[in-house]
Parts: structure tokens; sequence; C-alpha cells
């Protein structure tokens, strides 16, 4: 017969207590269901574990024995109980997350920095994606959450919105433009323009901020993400479009951030495999992001 856990959780009290008692008063259980216990694991076992002495029980040499094995037994179940109390507590772990690369510099440090302090103990690993590697790590397994505002379409994934994220002008702070409250797209189209490839997403939202292809602003430059347009307008190189969050990273000396009309949206979302359920820390880096709503 093997023993189970409630059999060596009252062969343990008994060897602390030294009696049938003090077992039950260790484990809140009544003295006959201490005595009964242990009487049949004696019997199953075919080993007599205590001698019965004028009303006293007395550990035999095979009990000793036992109860050295029995202690390494109980500090592990302890130790399983502990890391099941700290996970529902959110106190240890790890959590695996990606984002886009203009979000890693922006909207992530800010929600890291305040996740961190409430869980100092738990583990984060941030990669900083394309969306096509972000659809991946997601559908492998090697992320938890992903956040972008590059479309990820896949059925497997659920998207949770979080912010309307608009686009705006950034310009040098001494532009003529930069005095005003809001610019026109169509005040833009003359102005050394930096621009985006219209083969990647955010460059077909800012072909929406002009609207007819006829009067869309010829790029003095073209690059792939905002937060490379934001350091060429710090440059002096010309004028961008980038999104809010964006703006919210680094520190951008020398450039201004105004509202454009016709107001066009990039919406950042968190993807998630929808029949993947979330760790409690994926829920609660969620409730981080929201609370850092533009």
């Amino acid at each position: 017969m093997k023993l189970n856990l409630r059999q060596i959780e009252v062969f343990r009290a008994i060897m602390l207590s030294g009696s049938i008692s003090g077992a039950s008063k260790l484990l809140y259980v009544s003295q006959p269901a201490v005595s009964r216990l242990i009487s049949y694991t004696e019997q199953r076992l075919g080993l007599l574990l205590f001698q019965r002495i004028k009303g006293r029980l007395y550990p035999t040499p095979e009990a000793r024995r036992l109860f050295d094995e029995v202690g390494a037994v109980y500090q592990s179940v302890q130790r399983v109980n502990e890391v099941a109390e700290n996970l529902a507590e959110n106190r240890v772990g790890q959590l695996r997350i990606a984002c886009s690369p203009n979000i890693g510099q922006s909207l992530m440090p800010r929600a890291v920095a305040i996740f961190c302090q409430r869980y100092p103990d738990v583990r984060i690993v941030l990669h900083t994606l394309i969306p096509g590697a972000l659809l991946q790590g997601l559908l492998t397994h090697q992320v938890e959450l992903g956040i972008t505002f590059m479309p990820v379409g896949h059925p497997s994934l659920q998207v949770l919105p979080l912010y309307r994220n608009r686009i705006v002008a950034v310009l040098p702070k001494d532009h003529r433009l930069a005095a005003r409250d809001c610019i026109d797209a169509s005040d833009l189209i003359d102005e050394p323009f930096v621009g985006y490839s219209s083969d990647i997403p955010f460059g077909q939202l800012v072909q929406q901020v002009f609207g007819s292809e006829d009067r869309q602003p010829v790029p003095r430059i073209e690059v792939q993400q905002a937060h490379v347009a934001c350091s060429m307008v710090q440059a002096g190189v010309g004028v961008a479009l980038v999104d809010e969050i964006t703006m919210q990273g680094p520190i951008w000396s020398g450039v201004v951030a105004r509202p454009i009309t016709p107001e066009v949206h990039a919406p950042i979302d968190v993807f998630r495999l929808e029949l993947q359920p979330l760790s409690r820390l994926a829920q609660e880096f969620i409730i981080v992001l929201k609370s850092l709503g533009t």
C-alpha cells in the first residue's frame, strides 16, 4: 500500500505531538478520527508504527526512519502550496509579451514600470516585432499578448481594443505652422515631408489623411517607423505625420505635435489567442495598459 498525503499528515502530527490528542489539535479533527486513520494505515502497511504502553504512544524504530522521509515530503507539499498562493496573488511568475517597435519605445516603458512596481517579483520578457512575427509569436505560444496598431488578422486571435490613437502632425517648434492649434492636412502637401512606404499599414493610414491620390505629398525621405520619422523632424529634415502614442515616447526636443484635419486614427489593440485562457498576470497587464488611456 502507498501512503496518501492525509495519512502522511496524520502520522507526522502524531510524531510531532507525541499523542493522539495532540495530533487532533494540530489537525483540527477528532481524536477518534486520528486513531482510526493511523490504525488503518498500520494495518494496510503491515507495519507497526507505534507501541501503545499505558495509554501512551511510542514510535517504533521503523516509524522514526519513516519520519525522516516524511519531513522532506511535507516540505515539498508546503512549497507547492506556497507557489500556488504566490501565483494566486500574482507575486511570482513570468509574462511574455510582444509589441510593435514604436510601442516598445513609447507606451510599453510606462506600462512595464507600473506593472513592475505592483509585482516586483514577476519577470517580463518583451519582444519588439513587426506584425508578421508578432502573429507567429502568438500562434506558437512564444508570447501571451501582442500589442500593436498594425492589423494582425487571424481567426484564432481575439482583439481587445485599447486606444483610438490619433495621427498628428510633427513639426519643428519654430515652423510657421507650429503656432496653429490644428493643422489642415492640405497645408502639409508642399512641405518637405517625411513619409512612409505605401506598402506598410501606417503608410496607408497617412495616405487616408490626404485623401485623393493626386493630393498626396511627395516624400523627401521614406521611413518604415513613426519614431524614425520623429527623429528626422528633430534633425530638421522636414515635417511628418505620426501617431499620438509615439509622441509619448522619448523626449522629442525641438519639435511640436499638432492635431490635424481630417482626423484619422491608428487604433492600438491587444491581441491574444481566443481559445487560450489568459494568465492572471496577463489580465493584470491589460488592466495597466487600459489605465494609461490617452
